[in-house]
């Protein structure tokens, strides 16, 4: 997500896969820090937010998750709506949603991989806990916390529109580039908010930015295709 350095796309998550998997094998076998009880299983990843999670207010019904892999396009509905509330484009946060969708999103992958590096990101969104706990106050979500991102989806995206609705609050009425605003709300998503104010002022954009911005407008199209 947003500020996370990112890797080198599936190949790389792949191989970061095994290593987890063969960790967790030798921990639960060993009877060290296995996943807690609240950890879901791995077909819990297919399914509704684990029990005893609160849906978030007014949240659509969690789309059922066909087998394969994860697909934004299947969180359309959750989009459109939280994009609404937050008085962000539905197009910029599905797009943002197809940016970070480079690693798998499964729960349990993602709490193995946080134990093991514990500021790596949560959710489909890829957001950090400092970004979620700075966005949520007074927000529909106020009550909720970052670590249940990885088994609420909906969740996860609604925090994700309104990082983006604070990141565009920032911007300068008129940036002095020729990057949209979507543009640079997004890099501000990848790199930072300081960042981005400095992409506004003109400063030149680093390669890992780069290739973000570079993604986000190879899945434009299919973003606002996805949300019409």
């Amino acid at each position: 997500m947003s500020e996370e350095q990112k890797g080198s796309g599936w190949g790389r998550w792949l191989v970061i896969g095994v290593v987890v998997v063969a960790g967790l094998g030798l921990v639960r076998g060993n009877g060290h820090d296995g996943p807690t009880s609240a950890d879901p299983s791995p077909s819990a990843a297919a399914s509704s937010p684990a029990s005893g999670t609160a849906p978030s207010p007014g949240a659509p019904a969690e789309p059922s998750k066909p087998p394969g892999r994860y697909d934004p396009a299947d969180y359309a509905a959750p989009v459109r709506q939280y994009a609404a509330e937050a008085g962000v484009n539905p197009q910029l946060l599905m797009a943002i949603l197809y940016n970070e969708s480079y690693k798998p999103h499964d729960p349990e992958f993602e709490r193995a991989w946080q134990r093991s590096k514990p500021d790596a990101s949560f959710g489909i969104a890829n957001m950090h806990r400092a970004a979620f706990d700075d966005t949520k106050p007074g927000r529909p979500f106020a009550s909720r916390q970052w670590e249940e991102l990885p088994d609420d989806r909906n969740l996860a995206v609604q925090a994700a529109a309104w990082h983006l609705h604070d990141l565009a609050a920032r911007l300068p009425a008129h940036p002095g580039v020729s990057l949209s605003r979507d543009e640079l709300v997004a890099l501000g998503y990848n790199a930072g908010a300081g960042n981005m104010l400095a992409f506004a002022r003109g400063v030149k954009i680093g390669s890992q930015a780069q290739s973000y911005l570079d993604r986000l407008r190879d899945n434009w199209a299919k973003s606002g295709d996805a949300v019409k």
